[in-house]
């Protein structure tokens, strides 16, 4: 259940006239805007408007960031390589997610792929999404 602040025009007006928001075509528009989404995220007492900017910001940094600079496209065994390593769990840990030793082994070296079942079981044991693994 999500509930609804009433966003005040008058005050969400002078926030866009201030910030001006509008379609990223550079890395210093980029900029311009992370700064101000910065700042409000340093902040704890946000107004619905300043809620509401942040999130049009945002949504603005992220849509540039996807078309200027995509993240490759990374192997499900890299996923759960790179996963581990970040979080520092070895094969042990593992291995009983994976149903035995063997199986962990062939898939961290990438000799096997992850299949559905496994997936699905990585993805709650990590708290990931599943797409991460499929």
């Amino acid at each position: 259940m999500s509930t609804t602040t009433e966003i005040r025009d008058s005050v969400y007006a002078e926030l866009l006239a201030k910030s001006l928001p509008r379609p990223i075509r550079t890395d210093a528009e980029r900029a311009r805007f992370a700064e101000t989404l910065l700042g409000l995220d340093d902040r704890e007492d946000l107004s619905p408007e300043e809620e509401a900017l942040a999130e049009v910001l945002t949504l603005l940094i992220e849509d540039y960031e996807e078309k200027n600079y995509p993240l490759p496209r990374v192997s499900p065994n890299e996923s759960l390589n790179a996963l581990m390593e970040e979080r520092g769990l070895k094969h042990k840990d593992i291995w009983p997610v994976l149903g035995n030793k063997g199986a962990a082994t062939e898939v961290l070296s990438g000799r096997r792929s992850i299949s559905k079942a496994q997936a699905k079981r990585l993805a709650e044991f990590l708290h990931v999404p599943i797409e991460l693994f499929v």
